[in-house]
């Protein structure tokens, strides 16, 4: 194909070529891959060479990516363990520089990308805002897309999942293009978040919903994990709340609700309302609960926990029929239960019990065993609510709020952003337990901001996020940026009361370039700029030691040392000597030396890495 991608351009033999590759695919996505976008072929003068975060004019050879710390805006609470890192730069080269400092570490990709409506300000390609009118607008939205998802893929670890919201001018395209990239076996389905608004300048069928593609990088290893694909019942404490109060009238004389809003418009005296009491027992609080479920709208799934038990717990009953349809179960599984009462057999599932008669006793004698009023009725399992307080994800849920208030109280102009609310459910119902979070278009930062929130649950910690956005518009700094240190330093809200703050740590790096020819010199000045590279790899940010040949960070678990000049090595071995602990290595080396020689003596607790070799052969499988 010619590079333009116009067919008024192309040669015969492009054009015969292109026909045939049309006539072999069978399914699938088909687009013109082949349109150039400039950051893939970003040059350099190799006079000008620096590492600047600027792309110079003058132009020669190819760069690399490493990142710059904006040391200003980095953000320290007291006490945090947690460092969060948000990257300013084309997320192309934040990615790439990724595929170094995280590979396959990654266990969430969330994003939202852009959704290519053709209005202006929506994406942008090349530098210019493409519009509807363009007859390659899809397919350069693909191309963007494709080259990002398939570095994204590199990151995320074997149990890893992605999740990407998109309305209906993509939706189709990037269902495909995941399955193209992820393998259609590996999709988890899909979840529609119906907005309640419909839009206003519908043209055809008024949509209301977007839609939330869920892929696996493995689907067998992703759904080994615990609790994957799972929600929290949205109502259950309320519900339960609900049972427990019920429960304490037991034994009160009161008036029951319904007959309270029956009455009240009469304004009977005190003395007159004592005949509309009632004694409460455990059958007339039952009665309220049933009423008082129906009237709340609640899901069918916890709408069925209808009974309230003598101990106050909300319960629902479970079949407990043999779960195979193929497969009669044995003869043991169809033994009879006696009803506690009529002492009859109750009737027996037609395909047997779901357990042996020792469980089925053990389950009786429990109280777990629930029976009809008398034999007819085939007993079922007690399940009490408090013991399923969630439940497999559906595919639908609603949500029309918006976080106008909260960038009000941000004091931040910023329209339409994702709802927090929704980032937050969309995360812990997919995968609850994730360590690192990746966004790399991030815009307002929400996705950090929910990470935040998330970690701040007694239920999950040490959830770590990593943000990627450019700064079209300014948005990295200032609107993302100032809305994470705010809810990490806390805020007040639009009534200035005090919203707690957040405590965790924040590095902020911009995208720079070295040249990518692999002179010595280039070397030398890619290792100079690899320091943030490499303390974001091993998550070290803690500097102990620091001068123009040698830096030592201290992480959680270890240090890393960082040696740019290999005639220096006796300096870092008294460092090792005397600092207790694990150590990680980068050493300098034009040859790729592996330097094991002078670190036997420590073998036990240092692992060396030469570089800029193991950075090099990232960015070459990148770069090409």
């Amino acid at each position: 194909m010619s590079k333009t991608g116009e067919y008024s351009d192309w040669t015969n033999e492009d054009l015969i070529r292109e026909i045939k590759r049309l006539k072999e695919i069978k399914y699938g996505l088909v687009w013109h891959e082949d349109l150039p976008e400039n950051i893939l072929g970003v040059t350099v003068n190799p006079d000008s060479t620096t590492a600047s975060g600027m792309l110079p004019e003058d132009v020669s050879g190819k760069l690399f990516p490493v990142l710059e710390e904006a040391k200003t805006k980095s953000v320290h609470a007291k006490g945090a363990k947690q460092t969060h890192v948000l990257i300013e730069g084309n997320n192309f080269h934040s990615l790439a520089a990724l595929n170094f400092t995280h590979h396959e570490s990654v266990d969430v990709i969330y994003i939202d990308p852009p959704y290519n409506t053709g209005k202006k300000y929506d994406f942008k390609f090349n530098d210019s805002w493409v519009i509807k009118e363009d007859g390659y607008r899809h397919s350069k939205w693909l191309c963007f897309m494709n080259r990002r998802l398939r570095l994204g893929k590199e990151l995320l670890k074997d149990t890893g999942v992605i999740i990407a919201h998109i309305d209906e001018n993509e939706v189709d395209n990037l269902y495909l293009l995941l399955c193209e990239i992820f393998e259609e076996k590996n999709d988890l389905g899909r979840i529609i978040w119906n907005k309640c608004n419909p839009k206003g300048d519908s043209k055809g069928v008024s949509i209301l919903h977007e839609t939330i593609l869920c892929f696996a990088k493995n689907k067998e290893k992703f759904l080994s994990l615990n609790n994957v694909l799972e929600r929290a019942k949205q109502n259950a404490e309320k519900i339960i709340a609900k049972a427990k109060s019920l429960h304490k009238k037991i034994g009160k004389n009161e008036i029951p609700s319904d007959v309270n809003d029956a009455i009240s418009p009469f304004k009977y005296p005190e003395n007159l309302k004592e005949q509309f009491k009632v004694q409460y027992d455990l059958e007339l609080i039952n009665k309220e609960f049933k009423k008082w479920l129906k009237v709340q709208g609640f899901s069918g799934g916890e709408a069925a926990y209808k009974f309230i038990d003598e101990n106050g717990d909300a319960y629902r009953g479970f079949p407990l029929t043999w779960p195979s349809k193929g497969k009669k179960a044995p003869e043991k599984y169809f033994k009879p239960l006696l009803h506690p009462k009529t002492n009859k057999k109750c009737p027996v599932p037609e395909r047997g019990w779901r357990n042996p008669p020792e469980t089925m006793h053990k389950l009786r004698e429990q109280g777990l065993l629930l029976f009809g009023p008398d034999e007819k009725k085939q007993p079922e399992l007690k399940g009490l609510l408090k013991d399923n307080m969630s439940e497999n994800t559906p595919s639908m849920f609603s949500y029309s709020g918006s976080d106008d208030d909260l960038f009000k109280s941000l004091k931040l102009d910023f329209e339409f952003a994702k709802p927090l609310w929704v980032a937050k459910y969309i995360i812990k119902s997919v995968h609850p337990s994730p360590r690192i979070v990746l966004d790399f278009f991030a815009g307002s930062g929400t996705t950090g901001h929910a990470v935040l929130e998330l970690n701040n649950d007694d239920d999950v910690q040490g959830m770590q996020f990593i943000l990627c956005t450019d700064n079209e518009n300014e948005i990295c700094a200032d609107i993302c940026y100032p809305r994470l240190k705010k809810v990490i330093k806390g805020y007040s809200d639009k009534d200035q009361n005090p919203v707690p703050a957040l405590p965790a740590n924040l590095k902020y790096y911009k995208t720079s370039f070295v040249e990518a020819s692999p002179t010595d010199k280039n070397k030398h000045l890619l290792v100079q700029n690899s320091t943030e590279l490499l303390c974001l790899r091993e998550n070290a940010f803690d500097l102990v030691s620091d001068d123009s040949f040698l830096k030592v960070f201290k992480g959680e678990s270890m240090h890393i040392g960082i040696l740019f000049d290999e005639d220096e090595i006796c300096r870092l071995q008294k460092v090792i000597t005397d600092t207790p602990g694990f150590f990680n290595l980068y050493i300098f080396s034009l040859a790729n030396d592996s330097y094991e020689d002078y670190f036997r003596e420590y073998k036990k607790r240092v692992q060396i890495c030469s570089i800029p070799e193991v950075i090099l052969k990232v960015y070459r499988e990148i770069f090409g």
